[in-house]
């Protein structure tokens, strides 16, 4: 292990994506697929059946052959043949029609029977029986209105043509081949939506990551303790928070005390299950630092420790824990929130299987404020209509981070930022694109 070696927030970027790949790939039934929201295709998705699957009625009316009613609009009556509902239906116009007359022939041979002048009743999605092409809404007829649970009362009903057939033809909508979705998209309800409705039974996606957030310090305490000498454990709660709102599946393993036995049996414990591992704090240069001892035993695997030129965020450390990827983040709650935005983030997103990063920006100052030489400042801003505001007046308080909707970057070349700069701008929050 060699020492902290000086990086950019790209090269460190880099250094953390090297290490990830994205997961396997299973296929989610359907009918399951609420727990699939927001999973990262991995294969095309391609309607295996048309949408509609048949010719069906768009209005509740009557269905009609036009050859029988007049070209120039004139009111027709005619007999109401049958009724038909939406649901499973059998061959509607054969018991229309009766049985084959013999000796009738169709074009191609085959005995056809004989079609009697008349209308079908007919409703609101269901399928429209042979030889008819097109429905007269119920309000254009002498009928006026269907009453619900009412069976067919009328023997005949008075329509005229109109101008429109009122009928979804099959394949209208998706016709089977289609291209519903492409890999890298991801799974949404209005996917899942024409998925079914196109035949299709499973979609093929990157599994969900699992990560494992651990906090460290002997200082920290479970939230409400009063004991002397403590403080919360507001990390290990916010970094779970973040990873979960990235789509993973969170194991939060909370505080380990400053104890690299206890650090060494809690990385054993958790990294056979999971697909990363999130520790804060104890990675800096401090006779307490429990991370950066266990960094030196030999344990981890592939260890890098930088000294990223970032602030807040300086120390960062990536290693391999019994072959699970491990991400070592500052133990500052705004510094953590800054890493895990800036590395852990997009280490979760090429585990899902996106193939791009997650939205960065540029936005324009609303204030002017100084940014530290040497460095890139990173800053929870709030984004407003003037442009982007710090959520607090020291980047390191806490108190900014419930505003903060994302994190302003600024060169380390820059050192005041004035009203109507350009910085950039890592959006907060829910990330699917």
């Amino acid at each position: 292990m060699t020492g902290p070696t000086p990086r950019t927030i790209a090269e460190h970027l880099t250094a953390t994506l090297a290490r990830v790949r994205p997961l396997e790939v299973v296929d989610v039934p359907l009918v399951e697929a609420v727990d699939a929201l927001g999973l990262v295709l991995a294969r095309d998705v391609a309607a295996t059946a048309p949408v509609p699957a048949f010719d069906n009625s768009a209005m509740d009316g009557y269905a009609v052959r036009r050859s029988e009613l007049p070209e120039d609009g004139t009111e027709v009556t005619l007999p109401v043949l049958a009724d038909i509902r939406p649901g499973p239906t059998s061959d509607v116009v054969g018991a229309i029609l009766g049985p084959i007359r013999p000796g009738s022939r169709d074009e191609s041979g085959q005995e056809s029977r004989p079609q009697p002048p008349g209308v079908v009743r007919i409703m609101t999605g269901a399928p429209l029986p042979a030889g008819f092409d097109a429905v007269v809404p119920v309000e254009r007829t002498s009928t006026g209105r269907f009453v619900a649970g009412r069976p067919t009362t009328e023997r005949t009903v008075t329509l005229a043509r109109q101008p429109r057939d009122h009928v979804r033809r099959a394949g209208t909508d998706v016709a089977t081949g289609d291209r519903l979705a492409s890999t890298g998209g991801v799974v949404t309800a209005g996917l899942v939506a024409v998925a079914a409705a196109a035949g299709l039974t499973t979609l093929a996606v990157h599994r969900r990551p699992r990560v494992a957030v651990v906090s460290t310090g002997s200082e920290l305490a479970a939230p409400g303790s009063t004991a002397p000498g403590t403080i919360p454990d507001s990390n290990s709660l916010m970094l779970a928070a973040l990873a979960r709102e990235a789509g993973a599946d969170v194991v939060r393993v909370g505080a380990v005390p400053d104890d690299a036995a206890a650090l060494t049996a809690t990385l054993d414990h958790v990294a056979p299950g999971v697909d990363l591992v999130v520790t804060s704090g104890g990675v800096s240069a401090g006779a307490s630092d429990v991370v950066r001892e266990v960094l030196a035993t030999g344990s981890p695997t592939d260890v890098e420790i930088a000294a990223v030129a970032v602030r807040p965020g300086r120390p960062q450390a990536l290693a391999s824990w019994r072959g699970v990827p491990w991400i070592a983040v500052p133990g500052n709650p705004v510094s953590a929130l800054v890493s895990f935005t800036l590395f852990a983030r997009p280490a979760l997103r090429r585990l899902a299987g996106h193939r791009g990063a997650p939205t960065v920006r540029t936005a324009r100052a609303a204030v002017g404020w100084p940014s530290p030489p040497g460095a890139e400042q990173v800053l929870p801003v709030v984004i407003g209509p003037d442009g982007v505001t710090p959520a607090a007046s020291d980047g390191h308080h806490l108190s900014g981070l419930p505003a903060a909707d994302a994190l302003a970057v600024v060169p380390a070349d820059v050192a005041q930022v004035s009203p109507g700069d350009e910085v950039t701008v890592h959006p907060l929050g829910e990330d699917r694109s």
